[in-house]
């Protein structure tokens, strides 16, 4: 069942809150440099609950909590729009999250956290805190993540063999943090480290329609 975010309307027209009108434009950003500025923010959130979270011996709880925030954010529009949209107010925002995290049963310094983000208006960060989150903890248990996306939900048996797979080729235990893209048709595109592997049939047809352009 998708999550709900507690004291936001939404209706046809897109999410309302108290926050009044949006802003107009007032410049244009350069995707890559926010991209980095993202990644650094991130970063130090993920370095200082890691670090909270291995003191208080609570890592194998934090990779659950990881689990669960990205299902909920896969499943639920209106926890997408919460963490991305400018048109909540902070208020809104940080009640949200904090009712959201308290019903997960988030440990500690994850609700702590998520409750800091958004009174800096930083929500939007969440999914790559959770992705350096998840890298640091296969790094402290030896392990390597492989973020792989496919066009239907993989079965247990898929990820084992996939993971099997990709342990004999790298050489480490591999955890699949498996998402769905319908557009991709079949097939996998999978991530290990900086290796990208790309077998979707949308790959296929799209290099097939490259070389159709040259041959015309």
């Amino acid at each position: 069942m998708p999550w709900a975010c507690p004291g936001v309307q939404t209706n046809a027209s897109g999410p309302r809150s108290d926050a009044g009108p949006r802003g107009h434009n007032i410049g244009r950003v350069d995707v890559s440099d926010s991209a980095s500025i993202s990644s650094g923010i991130a970063s130090r959130y993920a370095k200082a609950v890691f670090e909270i979270a291995q003191e208080n011996q609570d890592l194998d709880k934090l990779e659950s909590n990881l689990g669960d925030l990205s299902t909920a954010l896969s499943e639920s529009a209106d926890l997408r729009d919460l963490i991305h949209s400018p048109v909540y107010s902070r208020e809104t925002q940080g009640k949200a999250i904090t009712a959201i995290a308290q019903k997960m049963g988030l440990i500690p310094a994850m609700q702590n956290v998520l409750s800091l983000m958004a009174s800096k208006r930083r929500l939007f960060v969440v999914p790559a805190m959770i992705a350096q989150l998840r890298e640091r903890i296969a790094e402290h248990k030896g392990e390597i993540t492989a973020d792989v996306t496919s066009a239907t939900k993989l079965t247990d048996a898929q990820r084992t063999k996939l993971s099997e797979t990709l342990k004999a080729q790298v050489g480490r235990e591999v955890l699949i943090n498996a998402t769905v893209d319908e557009s991709l048709i079949g097939g996998l595109v999978v991530k290990v480290g900086s290796k990208m592997i790309d077998t979707s049939i949308r790959s296929k047809l799209n290099s097939l329609q490259n070389v159709m352009k040259e041959v015309g």
